[in-house]
């Protein structure tokens, strides 16, 4: 079957979600008298995304049978040659998307009811990430960029309401703050590699740009030497930064934890932060013009994956672990985009959003067990309360170091195959950054793994860290109260609710890799759809080295990979579970590391030190010198000492006398006769 697809039938897709979130948030809340109550509100939400998978899924079949559509479904405006339009462009990298996005969607919806169960906004959470799909949905279906860009804009806006959620907490305000004000940075250069494109071709439609990119490849940016096309491909990359948590503004995505359990989910899986990878990806035909910015890319990337990583391995809060190695990976997917393996990059995008969702809604039903504490130091033996979720995280974890034959395998030894293969500036440091990043995402996975669910039961007690945990000292201030399991009380395992969610997410965690790398990497899924230049090899390298999923996996029991995910995996049971002194010697010795790892590189201190404070500085100046000295000083305060000095002038001639005033006069007629004898006389 080939043609085109049903316009209005897609048209469903994002406007499902937005109607589930306009019954829950406008009838469902306090503002508008709780007209709905809580069933209401989480069955339109749920059957919302369910109705915009459901048509996904019939899309991606469809697709696949050579069925697409581009298109303008409203016109906006024109403005001149302009035309401002919402659009949809659905190929296979869009199709795949749409499914990724609203399946975790839809298991998050789930997972919620018993997640945020006793929390009373419950309607207002339900409302909130049914518009974050939206929004999404938007960003990954649009034909042009301005809709990208109001998709881009609106799921940072949502995540800033999600991370926020808990308003009444210090930390989640300064966290929603702090993600808003990094992603502007990165969205300042977003709209300016936009601003270029549309300045040099005239348009904002997709296929307009990729059919006029030689103007870019051969213009120069004015004023410079600099070849248009890196810039703008530099530009919008930075926007990805931004959205796609890469070093350097990879800061906000950590403190985004704090929010709830189902939003990390959500965000760091398959949605928010892999909307740059997807942008790269989808302007593939520009990115290849221009090697200069692809090594930049690489080198951000590899930056990214390996030193993110190492933060993971001192990290005590559950849900941080998992977050440092959304960060790891997101930097592995961004490698692969530099090395042009486009394909490989989205590939890992969406084995990625399955077990990483199922790593966070794990983290999250633990939580719950452990009655909201989330230091894994007083967990352990949670194996024997919580089988459910001890197997589907034991699944998640193996998918994520690599295991072979499981999803993360297939793509994350693609990526790593992929480096090795390309020789674009800056491949030696990413080959070297990727390799060394298996075995730390294999130690700090298993030591989350073994401290949670093995070794001895260490809740119910009372620990003398507590007071240095991250949420310590929120404990009064969190809407669930007590933090921890009292005394003598056990793990109690989550209702359905919860574990049909990690069931359903652990399936596709491990055979969705095997299923899907034929096609969508050496096979004609992306085919006409993403571009790589004749001079970039990679992926021509791995398609010849490609004997079939199961020969790559047999193959690699013997590659230095999974040597070195192995070593990880006995290092990190021999450290927590055999020796735990191993871990205090390290950190007697090596204190200095640790201390740089606590304090996240000086990072957050740096950026303190020097753009926040150097805003308040400039700020002050500004108030200072412009509002102080200049307006008041000299316009405000200076013209009425003007006046007041002519005033005390003109005062002394105001005496009553007749004499003193024809003085005046005549003093003034002389004046005016002099000021324009020249002007009369010129005239004459």
């Amino acid at each position: 079957m080939t043609g085109q697809l049903n316009p209005t039938l897609l048209l469903a897709v994002p406007l499902a979600p937005l109607a589930g979130s306009a019954i829950a948030g406008l009838l469902g809340t306090k503002f508008f008298g709780n007209v709905v109550g809580r069933k209401v509100s989480h069955s339109a939400t749920i059957l919302g995304v369910l109705i915009a998978f459901l048509i996904s899924f019939q899309t991606l079949m469809q697709v696949m049978d050579g069925a697409t559509y581009t298109g303008d479904i409203y016109r906006w405006m024109t403005v001149g040659s302009v035309k401002l339009a919402v659009g949809f462009h659905i190929d296979s990298l869009t199709a795949m998307m749409m499914n990724v996005v609203t399946f975790v969607s839809l298991m998050v919806h789930i997972y919620t009811i018993g997640y945020m169960a006793e929390d009373e906004g419950y309607n207002r959470f339900f409302s909130y990430i049914s518009l974050f799909t939206f929004s999404m949905l938007m960003l990954v279906m649009s034909n042009n960029f301005l809709q990208l860009f109001f998709g881009w804009e609106a799921v940072g806006l949502v995540s800033y309401l999600l991370i926020g959620f808990w308003y009444t907490r210090p930390t989640a305000i300064f966290a929603n703050m702090k993600a808003f004000l990094v992603n502007r940075v990165g969205d300042f250069g977003f709209i300016l590699g936009i601003g270029i494109i549309l300045a040099y071709t005239g348009s904002m439609d997709y296929a307009e740009v990729f059919a006029k990119k030689d103007i870019l490849v051969n213009g120069t940016l004015p004023g410079t030497g600099w070849m248009l096309i890196t810039v703008a491909c530099i530009c919008l990359f930075i926007g990805a930064m931004g959205k796609s948590a890469q070093f350097p503004l990879h800061v906000w995505l950590p403190d985004s934890m704090e929010g709830p359990t189902p939003i990390s989910a959500l965000i760091h899986a398959a949605t928010m932060v892999t909307a740059g990878i997807f942008m790269v990806t989808r302007m593939s035909p520009l990115f290849e013009m221009s090697d200069t910015a692809l090594s930049f890319i690489l080198v951000i990337g590899s930056i990214t994956a390996l030193f993110m990583g190492f933060m993971g391995i001192i990290q005590n809060d559950i849900k941080r672990v998992v977050a440092y190695s959304t960060l790891s990976q997101l930097g592995y997917m961004t490698v692969a985009l530099g090395c042009s393996a486009y394909s490989v990059a989205v590939f890992h995008l969406m084995t990625h959003a399955f077990f990483k969702a199922l790593l966070f809604l794990g983290a999250g039903a633990v939580i719950m067990a452990m009655h909201h504490d989330q230091d894994i130091r007083n967990m352990g033996g949670l194996k024997k309360y919580l089988k459910v979720i001890w197997i589907t995280s034991l699944l998640g974890s193996l998918a994520l170091i690599g295991t072979p034959f499981f999803s993360g395998f297939y793509s994350k030894d693609s990526i790593i195959e992929a480096v090795a293969a390309t020789h674009i500036a800056g491949s030696g440091f990413a080959y070297f950054a990727v390799i060394c990043g298996v075995f730390v995402t294999a130690f700090y996975s298993f030591r989350m793994y073994f401290l949670v669910f093995h070794g001895p039961e260490n809740f119910g007690k009372e620990h003398h860290h507590a007071h240095d945990s991250h949420h310590a000292d929120e404990a009064e201030e969190d809407d669930h109260g007590h933090h921890g399991l009292a005394p003598g009380e056990k793990p109690h395992s989550p209702g359905l609710v919860v574990t049909l969610p990690l069931i359903l997410l652990a399936i596709p965690s491990v055979v969705i890799g095997a299923i899907a790398i034929k096609p969508m990497l050496f096979g004609d899924f992306f085919k006409g759809v993403i571009f790589v230049g004749e001079n970039h090899e990679a992926m021509h390298e791995l398609a010849e080295e490609f004997h079939g999923a199961v020969a790559m996996g047999l193959h690699s029991f013997t590659s230095l990979p999974f040597i070195l995910a192995l070593a990880g995996v006995v290092a990190a049971y021999v450290c927590y579970m055999v020796k735990p002194a191993i871990p205090a010697w390290f950190y007697d010795k090596f204190k200095f590391l640790h201390t740089l790892l606590d304090n996240k590189y000086y990072m957050d201190k740096f950026n303190e030190a020097v753009f926040a404070r150097g805003a308040r500085l400039l700020g002050e100046g500004l108030w200072s010198a412009g509002d102080r000295a200049i307006i008041d000083g000299l316009f405000v305060n200076g013209s009425a000492k003007v006046v007041g000095w002519f005033s005390s002038i003109t005062r002394v001639f105001q005496t009553g006398y007749i004499y003193h005033y024809a003085f005046v006069m005549i003093i003034g007629i002389l004046g005016f006769l002099v000021y324009f004898l020249p002007f009369w006389q010129a005239n004459s």
